[in-house]
Formats: C-alpha cells, structure tokens, sequence
C-alpha cells in the first residue's frame, strides 16, 4: 500500500536527503548529540513531513505553503551541514552531495509551486 504522497518525486527526493543526513550524524562526536545532532535531524525530518502534510490538506495554497516550510527547514539543515563542515564532522564531497539533492529538492518544489499556482488561478477562473 502506498500514500499518494510517496508517489511525489519532490517527498522521495527529501527522504533520500533524511538518509543522508541520519547516515552523517552517526559519525558526529558524542558532545553533539545533545546539541547539534537534534536539531539536524528535527529540520530535515521536517522537509518530507511538510510536504506530506501539505498535500494532504484541503486546499492547493496549503500545500504550497507548506512546500515553502519545507524548504525553509532544508535552508536550516544546509546551514547546520556549514557548521559541520567547518568543524570537521563531514568532508566537502559529503557536504556537496547534501548541496546537489537540496538543489534537486529546491527546484522540485518550486515546479510543484509553479503548477499548483497554475491550476489554482484556473479553478478559480473557471468558477
């Protein structure tokens, strides 16, 4: 059994970047496991529930809204990905990859705006 939102490229594309991330993590030093390591992994779990949540609520700006929260919570774990960076928890090829399927993940979610956006104007024509 699926949900139709696993069906969206935009959620599988955030659940590979959830795996990233959990799989970089269980490498950081235990003096962050109290600090930085909960809240990299609440922001970016918080990128695929927003855009599962999103879509299953009652209107097409909902969802779009919710789109938008998501990838402000992916701009937070590209920043705390920063942090780890600089203080050598994760290399730059690790760092680069997060970077390429954040971008995937930004440029999915805007087409879905976009679309969204369109068919919401042409109900709202045609009613």
């Amino acid at each position: 059994m699926q949900f139709n939102f696993e069906k969206l490229i935009v959620w599988q594309k955030a659940m590979d970047l959830v795996d990233l991330v959990y799989d970089m993590t269980e490498r950081f030093p235990k003096k962050e496991a109290h600090v930085l390591v909960p809240q990299l992994l609440r922001a970016i779990n918080s990128v695929p529930s927003n855009v599962a949540e999103g879509s299953y609520r009652r209107t097409k700006n909902e969802f779009i809204q919710h789109l938008y929260i998501a990838k402000g919570s992916l701009a937070e774990v590209l920043t705390l990905i920063e942090i780890a960076r600089r203080r050598d928890y994760i290399n730059c090829d690790e760092q680069l990859r997060i970077k390429e399927l954040s971008k995937e993940f930004f440029n999915l979610s805007m087409s879905l705006v976009k679309t969204l956006s369109k068919d919401s104007k042409n109900s709202q024509t045609t009613n």
